[in-house]
């Protein structure tokens, strides 16, 4: 009986008297009764009949007392007797009361004591009954509960409880039970939950009720209350009972055997429990709502922590398995048409988060194979939901890293089974896939462009099989037609697939069909803009924004490459309509223009030039550009107008990198970044209007200008919100944790950036910041973008390269390397940051990859940004300059680097001084080396540099004398060789003054070589280090001396160059020279002369010196000689040679005489320069001997005074020997007169040797072909007079000048000493030489020459072979095209450019090389019509050289200015005496004219060269049969 009643039996209020407890009127009955022995067992009883005469089974179980003791409060009848007695005296009472009771109902003990327990049960739960349903108890009832239990327990104990009987009384007030009431009978073990359900004989009325009472617990867990814990421990038992019993081994859930009934029974209630959540998602549940929190309740269910205490994984396998196959199949009422159209609205970002949370869960248990196996078996054998499965698509290639290649994989499986088969379910499914994983971007799968190409667009397609296949393909594509989105149908029009020509038109019926649905759709193939995106299946974009965003990419890559992009090029071709109609009008808005022509204007100026914009519509460009008046206020506001309509994406996109770094520093929530990733991009992408345009960066090109980085400042906004979320990120997430338990969050966000039209913007605003703004960068910011670069370097493969403008490479580079543009070292300021850079970089990838291998490092950061730290930190601190002393591993700078005062000092000597860092740096590679030492040291600018000149120096000698100079050569030392040293530091200077870094300085910077400020001081080490080597010991021995090490290395640099007579290898040719003489001036004269031995009388050793300039120096002169500081510094040199010999005389006189046949070019260098040169070499002798002159320094003199003497009016003496000498100087004197005849003093030379004439006539040849390669020269007018003054004179006095047309270098003395002293190029256009001649040669004097014809066709086979070898440019200075005009009179000038057109392209002038292009054309443009005597006016019927090579100039028009072979035969009629050679030649012209009338091949040198293609090739055939005919 319940406690109150037994009070209320046992006490009679009275009149207010007080009620007394049953225990004491019984405790004073016991004191009044006097017991006897035989009394006690008579009270007893009596007791118990009174007791079972007042027994009620059902109030008796549920007696409980107050909290402190649970016990019966029957007990307290006997507790009085001791503390444990009352337990089995309890339990004996109820279970006699129950025996009893039985025994009375002829019932058996353990079903009425079933029936009572559950009769308690049921009046608990009903204790607190009321709206709404509930499945969780109150605190009472559970105490209640627990009291009932006990009871339950003991009865167990006594085998007097039936769980049979039990279930079943449960199950007929099943309404009435209470979840939790029956999850604690299975936490007590009193009876189980698989007992409890398996004793139910209807299984849907159990899984009715259980499904409904799962709902409302998963709605009461996720409602604020005090006992969520207990409602989660209660799903957590229930789930796992369910996988447990559901999905256990060799039990077959899809129905091929016979289930037992409780697996069915589980199956169905999860089932069911997973169909009404995605109903739910299905109708659009919102956030916050009951249903909501009920499904996320659920699929929480789902985490893989939940199934810890299975045992064996295959249960919760073969249930998510299960689990992502009902989602698949759920409802499959779309059809494959809608998927087709509606693909794009399934993507990851915009798929529900629950069902991608769903996924993610899934995706933990299950491996990436086992999910596509998956997935191909339901897309297989059921009818599926497209929606789930391509969401799941999505979901699998955004979180898995390797979802990318099974995907492709089983794409590549489809495809292959659907064209073996012709299985159309095969294609449609691999397209579907394919299309959906493509949206996800580049990070997760190729463009669906790409992934087309790569299936379609080779030999080795899937289609290429067989016509069966093709028809196939063809079927199915016009299939799609009328579902396919615009940009799929652009993809197959643009990039059709590879067809062989025999089945092209199945591909042509495709195009056209294609084409006419996009008509229908109004999208334009032809509109297309030049730079559009095929990648993605979004919205095309707007004709006139894509048009726009056409003109910009234009202008950079115009800007990048100084040429017109061929994208514009060909569209004026092939896509004209859209050309015109849509590229030119948004090229030529009407603008102020600048006063100093931007890129756009030289655009326009280039397109107008090569007739690609029509002359009207330039022209009303021109107009309205003169008349606008933009006021600056209605620029900016329309440069606002697009950003203005963009504010709320931007807002979007910032609220979603808000919760990223609520992820981010919550370590549970790192499996949550991928999804956040996807919502961030997607809200990038509207953020930029890009729209679904999210494609790979693979095959694109990033441009940037590293100078003068542009962005517009909508693009600016979202990439500095991009790079301060990032940076702030960082920061977060490292005061919580460090780098290397971050997860993956920092490489998922850079993977996020790097898009094709995003990655030019960061790139460009990294520029910006790192190049231009890097000392305003807080620590926070720097140590932010450092991190960014290390995951940036991480997805390098992925990555373009980048091409940069002057002053880098023209190669493309990796974006590692381009960090290493962006951080130079020249200044203090640029110094400070790129140490701040390389410690946190470093640092953070030793923190982030500390348990990967080193080699990740190098894919990481470029090696140029490690050998910068060490280069700075043995620059800045003396402390790093001693033995290292290794601190103690575990030590890292990263954490002072996080803090808000980040000492950047410390931190780098920390780093420093760290085992790891100390170990990667000294790996092969990464170690910095003498060279690499030398090049960056030759970028600092000493006026801005942290070191004081004398600190400066003291680097220097430490670096070179004590650090490399002893180093092994392995570690990238010298291995103690000095002269190895000298020349690394030349090889080094040498580079460096030939890159474009050199130039990246002020304009009136202090240079020394090579146009760089920070090499001076590093020249001055090359001094004192070449001082030192000659002022070394002498070699051992009788060996021979080897040359100077600067020799070597210049010959070695010079044999690596091409060898080549095209513009652009001969610059590159004198530029190294230029250089290479630059180094020879700054060092002692004695380099470029040995000493000689004091021990013999021998001259000094000049051969190194003499080889380079005969090879190379020899084919830069000018008009016969060198230039005045390289000749000086020769003979500087020579004189201090022979000051140290014991004959200074004879050592003089040695190396002068070895010059006259080893190197005649350095006399007549010193011949022109002899003015200036006598003063200082008088000075230089007298103080080392007092003896006269040498004798060859007085053949010097006395050449230069007989030249004099034959310009004054005074007889000239005898010319001295050499006579090639004495021509020389008198060459010289002519020229430096400058007078305009010189017949008077050319007939002094009557008296003098035949030699002398000849040799003066071969200088006079040079200075005339001078005259037209070097504008500064004098008048080609002229020289050609000096020439045929001396021709003349050579003609009276009967001397034989035509071997001079004949040199060749096996010629003994005169051939070699005369090639030897004119440029190969020179030497090579003697046949214009030639013929510039022509018209005064003397007839008469002809007819006794027999070689003459043979000089002359020889001289002509030459002239064409340089033409055919494409080195006869067609170029015409100004002032050279006023003097042909001058002598030929009114008309036109012959160049093809015109008049005013500047030489050689606009080169500047001064660069003799750069004008042997145009030699030939310019001086045969200006050959006469051959006559005897004066030259006459340039037939204008013949057409010039120069127009002849203008491939500009019609075949007709050559044709009409054609003449035959009239002037060779004109040439060929002056003979009286023609020989059976010269009929031999007349004949092979005269047949070969005949034969090709139409050719249009003019005679003459000038005019032969007129015609193109079959011309030019008969006219060449005809030379070689003239030249067999002739024996040439």
């Amino acid at each position: 009986m319940s406690a109150s009643r037994a009070r209320g039996a046992a006490s009679d209020p009275g009149h207010g008297g007080r009620r007394r407890a049953w225990v004491e009127l019984l405790a004073g009955r016991v004191r009044r009764q006097q017991r006897g022995p035989e009394g006690e067992p008579k009270v007893g009883e009596s007791a118990v009949r009174l007791l079972r005469r007042h027994l009620n089974l059902g109030d008796l179980v549920l007696e409980v007392d107050g909290p402190p003791r649970k016990q019966l409060c029957l007990n307290r009848l006997i507790d009085y007797d001791g503390p444990g007695a009352h337990t089995d005296l309890s339990s004996s009472l109820i279970g006699s009361a129950l025996r009893d009771q039985a025994a009375q109902l002829g019932v058996p003990a353990a079903v009425l004591s079933s029936q009572v327990v559950a009769s308690g049960l049921v009046q608990v739960c009903e204790a607190d009954a009321g709206p709404p349903p509930k499945v969780l108890m109150t605190p009472d009832q559970r105490k209640k509960l627990s009291s009932l239990f006990e009871i339950a327990q003991n009865l167990l104990a006594q085998s007097m409880f039936s769980r049979l009987s039990f279930c079943q009384e449960l199950w007929k007030v099943q309404n009435s039970l209470l979840l939790e009431a029956v999850w604690r009978l299975h936490v007590q073990n009193i009876v189980s939950l698989q007992e409890l359900l398996e004793s139910h004989a209807d299984s849907q009325a159990v899984v009715a009720w259980l499904s409904r009472d799962l709902r409302l617990l998963c709605e009461q867990t996720e409602a604020p209350c005090q006992h969520a814990d207990v409602a989660r421990a209660m799903l957590s038992d229930f789930v796992q009972m369910l996988v447990l019993r559901g999905f256990q081994k060799n039990v077959d859930v899809r129905g091929t055997v016979e289930p037992e009934w409780m697996t069915q029974v589980a199956v169905a209630v999860l089932e069911r429990m997973l169909a009404s959540a995605l109903e739910a998602l299905a109708a659009g549940i919102q956030e916050g709502s009951a249903a909501h929190k009920a499904v996320s309740c659920w699929f929480s269910v789902f985490s893989g922590h939940m199934y810890r205490s299975i045992i064996s994984t295959e249960s919760p396998k073969r249930f998510f398995c299960h689990t992502l196959t009902q989602i698949l199949t759920h409802k499959p009422v779309l059809k494959v048409s809608d998927a087709v159209q509606m693909q794009r609205e399934w993507s990851f970002a915009r798929t529900p988060p629950l069902l991608s949370g769903l996924y993610r869960r899934l995706f933990v248990i299950l491996s990436p194979e086992e999910l596509v196996d998956c997935l191909q078996e339901v897309l297989e054998t059921r009818e599926v939901n497209w929606q789930h499965v391509l969401s799941c698509v999505s979901t699998l290639v955004i979180c898995l890293p390797d979802a990318q290649q099974l995907v492709n994989g089983w794409v590549s499986r489809l495809l292959a089974h659907a064209f073996e088969s012709c299985d159309l379910d095969s294609m449609v499914l691999a397209f579907l896939v394919a299309r959906q994983a493509a949206l996800e971007g580049p990070a997760a799968f190729p463009s669906y462009a790409a992934w087309f190409q790569a299936a379609f667009g080779s030999a080795r397609g899937f289609h290429s099989c067989s016509k069966k296949a093709l028809v196939f393909l063809f079927k199915f594509l016009s299939d799609l037609v009328p579902f396919e989105a615009p940009r799929y149908l652009q993809v197959h029009v643009l990039h059709p697939p590879l067809v062989p020509s025999k089945y092209r038109a199945l591909l042509t019926d495709y195009v056209a069909l294609a084409r006419t649905r996009l008509a229908d759709l109004k999208v334009s193939i032809e509109n297309m803009g030049l730079y559009e995106d095929l990648s993605s299946a979004g919205d095309v974009t707007e004709p006139h924004r894509q048009t726009s965003q056409d003109v910009e990419k234009a202008i950079m890559v115009f800007e990048h490459t100084g040429k017109i992009p061929a994208a514009v090029l060909e569209a004026s071709i092939f896509r004209r309509s859209y050309y015109l109609s849509h590229f030119l009008p948004a090229l030529l808005t009407p603008r102020v223009l600048p006063r100093v022509p931007d890129s756009r204007a030289v655009l326009i100026e280039s397109l107008r030039r090569a007739e690609k914009i029509p002359p009207s519509l330039y022209s009303t460009y021109r107009q309205a550009c003169s008349t606008v008046r933009e006021k600056p206020e209605d620029a900016a506001s329309r440069r606002e107008v697009e950003p203005s309509c963009a504010e709320e994406p931007l807002g979007l996109l910032t609220t979603a990198l808000r919760e990223l770094r609520a992820s981010v520093t919550d370590p549970p929530q790192h499996d949550a970044l991928s999804a956040q990733m996807a919502v961030i991009s997607e809200q990038l992408r509207s953020a930029l209007g890009l729209s679904e345009d999210d494609s790979d960066v693979e095959g694109a090109q990033v441009q940037l200008s590293v100078r003068a980085p542009e962005l517009q400042p909508w693009e600016q906004r979202v990439v500095d919100l991009l790079l301060t979320s990032f940076c702030q990120n960082l920061m977060a997430a490292s005061s919580v944790a460090p780098p290397d338990r971050q997860g993956p969050w920092a490489a998922h966000f850079v993977r996020t950036l790097c898009r094709r039209r995003l990655l030019p913007a960061l790139l460009s605003r990294l520029c910006q910041l790192l190049r231009h703004q890097g000392p305003s960068l807080s620590a926070s910011h720097v140590v932010g973008l450092a991190a960014l670069a290390v995951h940036l370097g991480e997805s390098r493969s992925a990555l373009p390269e980048v091409h940069v403008g002057p002053p880098t490479p023209a190669r493309g580079l990796p974006v590692p390397e381009l960090f290493d543009i962006l951080l130079p070292c020249r200044t203090q300021e640029s110094s400070a940051l790129c140490l701040k850079f390389c410690t946190a970089a470093i640092s953070y990838s030793l923190c982030k990859f500390s348990s990967q291998s080193h080699d990740i490092l190098y894919s990481c950061l470029s090696p140029g940004l490690i050998k910068k730290f060490q280069f700075i930190v043995f620059r800045w601190f003396s402390e790093a300059r001693d033995p290292p002393s290794w601190e103690d591993p575990a030590s890292s700078p990263w954490r002072p680097l996080c803090l808000p005062s980040a000492d950047w000092r410390r931190a780098a000597l920390c780093l420093w001084k760290q085992r790891t860092s100390r170990e990667l740096l000294q790996r092969e590679g990464l170690r910095l080396t003498y060279r690499d030492w030398l090049q960056l040291e030759l970028e600092i600018q000493p006026e801005v540099d942290s070191l004081s000149d004398t600190e400066r120096r003291d680097f220097h000698q430490w670096a070179i004398h004590q650090h490399f100079l002893p180093a092994p050569s392995a570690t990238g030392g010298c291995d103690g060789d000095l002269e190895v040293a000298c020349t690394t530091l030349v090889d080094v200077l040498m580079d460096f003054c030939q890159s474009s870094r050199s130039y990246d300085h002020s304009e009136n910077s202090d240079l020394v070589v090579g146009g760089c400020t920070g090499n001076r001081d590093i020249f001055s080490r090359l001094q004192e280090m070449a001082a030192d080597l000659e002022q070394g010991p002498a070699p051992l021995g009788h060996a021979a001396p080897r040359g100077h090490f600067l020799f070597g290395v210049f010959c070695r640099r010079l044999q690596a160059l091409a060898r080549g007579w095209d513009v652009a290898s001969r610059l590159q040719r004198q530029r190294e020279l230029l250089m290479c003489k630059r180094i020879l001036l700054g060092l002692p004269p004695s380099v470029l002369v040995g000493s000689p031995c004091l021990e013999q009388l021998a001259a000094p050793d000049c051969d190194d010196f003499f080889h380079l300039v005969n090879s190379e120096l020899r084919n830069f002169s000018h008009d016969g000689a060198l230039t005045h500081d390289i000749t000086a510094h020769f003979f500087r040199g020579l004189l201090n040679a022979c000051s140290r010999s014991r004959d200074p005389s004879l050592a003089a006189d040695l190396t002068l005489t070895a010059c006259q046949t080893q190197c005649p070019l350095l006399l007549t260098s010193a011949l022109l320069w002899w003015p200036h040169l006598e003063p200082e070499l008088h000075h230089r002798w007298r103080r080392c001997s007092q003896s006269p002159l040498p004798t060859e320094l007085r053949r010097l003199q006395e050449a230069q005074h007989f030249a004099a003497s034959v310009l004054s009016p005074l007889v000239a003496p005898p010319a001295p020997s050499p006579a090639w000498l004495c021509a020389a100087a008198l060459h010289f004197v002519i020229r430096r007169a400058g007078k305009e005849s010189i017949r008077q003093e050319l007939g002094q030379l009557d008296s003098q040797g035949e030699e002398l004439l000849v040799f003066l006539f071969f200088f006079s040849l040079m200075g005339l072909l001078s005259s037209h390669l070097t504008p500064q020269a004098i008048g080609s007018l002229k020289a050609l007079d000096v020439c045929a003054e001396v021709l003349g004179c050579l003609q009276r006095k009967r001397i034989s000048w035509l071997p001079l047309f004949q040199l060749t270098e096996a010629d003994a003395g005169l051939g070699r000493t005369l090639l030897r002293l004119a440029p190969d190029h020179q030497v090579r256009l003697l046949p214009v030489a030639f013929y510039s001649l022509l018209s005064y040669f003397d007839k008469d004097a002809l007819l006794q020459e027999d070689a003459f014809l043979h000089v002359a066709v020889n001289m002509y086979l030459k002239l064409v072979g340089l033409f055919v070898a494409g080195e006869t440019g067609a170029v015409w200075t100004p002032a050279h095209g006023g003097e042909r005009q001058a002598q030929a009179g009114a008309g036109p000038g012959l160049s093809p450019d015109g008049p005013g057109r500047p030489a050689l392209g606009g080169l500047r002038p001064g660069q003799p090389l750069l004008a042997q292009r145009a030699a030939v054309g310019t001086l045969t443009a200006a050959l006469p019509v051959f006559s005897p005597g004066r030259p006459r006016k340039p037939d204008n019927k013949c057409s010039s050289f120069s127009a002849a090579v203008d491939t500009s100039v019609p075949k007709k028009e050559l044709r009409r200015r054609g003449r035959g072979n009239a002037q060779m035969l004109t040439l060929l009629s002056v003979f009286k005496s023609p020989s059976l050679f010269t009929v031999r030649v007349l004949n092979t012209f005269g047949k070969t004219s005949m034969r090709r009338p139409a050719l249009g091949i003019s005679s003459g040198p000038g005019c032969v060269f007129g015609g193109r293609g079959a011309a030019r090739a008969q006219h060449t055939g005809f030379l070689a049969a003239a030249g067999r005919e002739c024996g040439l």
